[in-house]
This record gives C-alpha cells, sequence and structure tokens, in this order.
C-alpha cells in the first residue's frame, strides 16, 4: 500500500514538473511567433506606406523622411481604429427584440 501511494506521488510530480517545463516552452513560442508576426507587420506597412515615394533610405535626412512618414501614417491608423471603435459601441447593439 506505501509503495502504491509513493509511486502515485512520484507519478505526480513527473507530471506536474513536466508540464511546468512545457508551459515555459510554450509561452516562449508564442512570444516568438509574436515577434515575428510583429516584424513582418512592420515590414509590409513600411513598404506599403513608401511605396509610391522615391525616398532614399541610405541617406539620413532620407531615413528621417521615411520615418516621420511612417509613424504618421501609423498614428492616422491609429487614430482610425479609435473612432472606428467608439463608434462601434454607441451603436444599438440589442437590435429589435420581439418578446
Amino acid at each position: 500500500m506505501a509503495v502504491g501511494i509513493t509511486l502515485l506521488v512520484i507519478s505526480v510530480l513527473i507530471l506536474a514538473i513536466w508540464l511546468i517545463v512545457e508551459m515555459k516552452r510554450m509561452r516562449h513560442k508564442v512570444f516568438a511567433v509574436f515577434l515575428i508576426v510583429l516584424i513582418l507587420v512592420s515590414y509590409f506597412s513600411f513598404s506599403f506606406v513608401l511605396k509610391d515615394k522615391e525616398i532614399n533610405l541610405t541617406t539620413i535626412e532620407g531615413i528621417k523622411t521615411a520615418s516621420i512618414l511612417y509613424f504618421s501614417w501609423l498614428g492616422t491608423v491609429f487614430s482610425n481604429f479609435k473612432t472606428i471603435t467608439s463608434k462601434a459601441i454607441k451603436m444599438d447593439w440589442k437590435g429589435n427584440e420581439t418578446s
């Protein structure tokens, strides 16, 4: 009887340690995927913003101009998102109740 309880306790401890290690590994994987997606979105949005502009990114002045354009575009995106969200909150989401 004591051997069975000891094996059960050891099994539970091993399972708990394994789950903790896997959760840490999964958290790191999720963070890595988040960083990869963030880098890709930043790259493609930067390319989109500067697509039709003749900006030389090899000079300090060109980098400065590109940064101003990109961050002003990014500010506009967040402003538009804020406007859309505030209008969605003010809408009547209950609909027509017929009860």
